[in-house]
């Protein structure tokens, strides 16, 4: 099998639904379009939108599990963010507008014992990514079908949140392209580092429910690391099937 893209994801507002994509643009030095475009500040938190911020500031699945059951679709021209979960009825708003129906919204999906939910954040220019550069997340499908065969059961890839998934890999193959060079169809990237996982991953994105201990089966491998953070070099379009190389 020819290396190359299987599938595309984008998660408009950070840790609150995903949307598969067929296609995409991407600009060097930048995130991917739509992705992690806002981010929900909780009451303890002083993010405003000035800046990049960590992920700690935000409400997130690793904390909320029940934030992974929600699934999105993003009207770019209307600037509307359509959400699903199976607990809640589906409901349609401007994130920047309309921040405070949102954090009603996913109130029943927060746990009573932690930081509340407060206000929509965004930094004009860049996604709220895990990283204070501007990442793409890259995942192997071999990789996930390792961890899956370990397991002895099959988890579904969207846990992982990844934006870009490739098959026709060997597993963990990805983890010899930190410090070097990817090309997938005409885009060029800079891989930087491993995405080390955190409890979000636990939940199943159908349900909202942690049932599974995929950090446990991680660190049989002897890490907690799944899929690598690239940044764009060589800008252009991504479609589903483009071929994948590592460079020289």
């Amino acid at each position: 099998m020819t290396p190359s893209v299987t599938a595309i994801w984008r998660h408009p507002i950070k840790s609150h639904g995903r949307e598969a994509l067929e296609a995409v643009t991407l600009t060097p030095g930048t995130t991917m379009p739509g992705d992690r475009v806002w981010a929900v500040a909780h009451e303890a938190s002083q993010a405003d939108g000035a800046q990049w911020e960590p992920c700690a500031n935000f409400s997130r699945g690793a904390k909320a599990p029940g934030l992974m059951g929600i699934a999105a679709r993003f009207d770019e021209d209307a600037g509307t963010v359509t959400l699903t979960h199976p607990e809640r009825p589906e409901i349609t708003l401007d994130p920047d507008r309309e921040g405070a129906r949102l954090v009603d919204w996913t109130k029943p999906l927060m746990p009573a014992d932690r930081a509340a939910s407060a206000r929509v954040v965004r930094v004009p220019g860049r996604g709220m990514t895990d990283t204070d550069y501007p990442s793409v997340s890259i995942g192997n499908m071999a990789t996930h079908r390792a961890i899956s065969q370990k397991l002895g059961r099959d988890l579904s890839p969207i846990r992982w949140r990844i934006n870009i998934w490739l098959d026709g890999l060997a597993p963990w193959e990805e983890f010899d392209w930190v410090g070097r060079e990817i090309r997938i169809g005409a885009l060029r990237f800079a891989i930087r580092e491993p995405i080390t996982r955190c409890m979000a991953t636990t939940a199943n994105p159908e349900t909202g429910k942690r049932d599974t201990d995929t950090l446990g089966i991680l660190n049989t491998w002897g890490h907690q690391d799944m899929g690598v953070y690239g940044e764009v070099i060589d800008g252009g379009s991504l479609t589903l099937s483009d071929p994948f190389e590592v460079l020289p």
